[in-house]
């Protein structure tokens, strides 16, 4: 996949057919407009392009108090678009003038004179430029003046998944990572760095490894979680999620987020880990003792063994 950083820095495209949008978990709906992009591509020999922005438009137009938790970062969701075979993304840094270009300057003056676009396809509520005066009806117009097709996506097709990121968002935060996997089409991911804890979990066996995750990342409701871990070097195991603030050890003021990776017992501090979460077993609780704490655990991990060995292929 060919990754853009704005328009200035596209080399020739063939004959591009372009969709537009955030994509934020590029779910089941996001899914079905990046499979008719390639279809209509390939019909006419040419090349899919995702347009689309980073950072979100919200963290600029409202940098105080945009409210802003992505259920993708966006390595994690140029990942997602490649393995869908995406053949081109361009990535236009958002900023406030870049937000005041009206419709008209954004087709004309970058999708028709710098891109040379055939095609657009979009879904039927897309809107876009100042005031979201680009819908449909006013691309319709614009396609007969400057010579290419636009093709939307009926609502038909886009509700029939029944889907939206805000839907997602709403799963993660209730911890119903069953609604929010179904509708990703795979299992909610997170990608972290491996800083130092205090080690306790190893006193009791149960080392963890403690995950800092980017700032914008939407994190799912506090819980007991199991998971699949992926290392840097591609190795993969099994294991168990906590998300919370660890109410038994006293440290109620930080949220932490720490793995427990089943039979394995390496240095990874400091290596980006992803963790693919596949089901929640239980709320976080407070023990009288690092004895029931432990007892706990041992009872999570057998319960974790238990769904991965039955779900995963």
């Amino acid at each position: 996949m060919n990754i853009f950083e704005g328009f200035e820095c596209i080399t020739d495209i063939k004959n591009p057919v372009l969709t537009i949008g955030t994509f934020d978990g590029v779910h089941l709906g996001h899914q079905k407009i990046i499979q008719q992009l390639s279809k209509v591509a390939n019909e006419i020999d040419g090349s899919s392009v995702l347009f689309t922005f980073y950072p979100h438009p919200k963290m600029v137009l409202f940098p105080t108090n945009h409210g802003v938790k992505l259920i993708q970062t966006q390595s994690e969701k140029l990942k997602k678009l490649e393995q869908l075979g995406l053949q081109n993304i361009i990535i236009q840094p958002f900023t406030k003038d870049f937000s005041n270009l009206t419709a008209e300057e954004f087709v004309r003056d970058f999708l028709v004179a710098k891109l040379k676009i055939r095609k657009l396809i979009v879904g039927y509520d897309h809107q876009f430029g100042k005031n979201r005066e680009g819908n449909f009806q006013f691309l319709l117009k614009a396609s007969k003046i400057y010579n290419f097709e636009v093709v939307e996506i009926c609502a038909q097709e886009i509700d029939e998944v029944n889907v939206s990121s805000t839907k997602i968002r709403h799963a993660l935060t209730i911890g119903d990572i069953k609604t929010a996997n179904s509708y990703l089409g795979e299992e909610f991911e997170l990608t972290g760095i491996v800083a130092k804890g205090n080690q306790l979990g190893r006193t009791i066996g149960f080392p963890t490894a403690n995950i800092e995750i980017e700032e914008v990342k939407i994190i799912p409701h506090k819980g007991v979680y199991a998971v699949e871990v992926t290392l840097e070097n591609l190795s993969t195991y099994i294991g168990m999620l906590n998300i919370g603030v660890r109410p038994t050890l006293g440290n109620e003021n930080m949220l932490s987020i720490e793995v427990n990776v089943f039979d394995f017992d390496e240095d990874i501090y400091d290596q980006t880990i992803s963790i693919r979460i596949w089901e929640r077993i239980r709320d976080e609780q407070k023990f009288n003792s690092l004895e029931e704490l432990k007892l706990q655990l041992q009872k999570d991990e057998t319960t974790s063994r238990a769904i991965l060995s039955s779900v995963r292929v």
